[in-house]
């Protein structure tokens, strides 16, 4: 089933929404749906970052370079 869409107003400095349709080339919505997506992005990286080392996998780095 489709997520649901919520239509929301948002008060953005111009020049920086002229600038995030510049950099992405595409008009207001994606151009804010694509910026929300590397925040959710940049919150699942940090979140990888803070299991560094303690994850404990069953094969090591050998193995899977010969299981290619």
């Amino acid at each position: 089933m489709p997520e649901a869409a919520r239509k929301i107003t948002v008060e953005l400095p111009a020049e920086l929404l002229r600038k995030a349709q510049a950099a992405s080339g595409t008009g207001i919505t994606q151009t804010i749906r694509v910026g929300l997506e590397l925040i959710v992005a940049g919150g699942a990286c940090e979140r990888l970052l803070q299991l560094q080392g303690q994850v404990q996998f069953s094969r090591t780095l050998r193995d899977l370079k010969a299981d290619r």
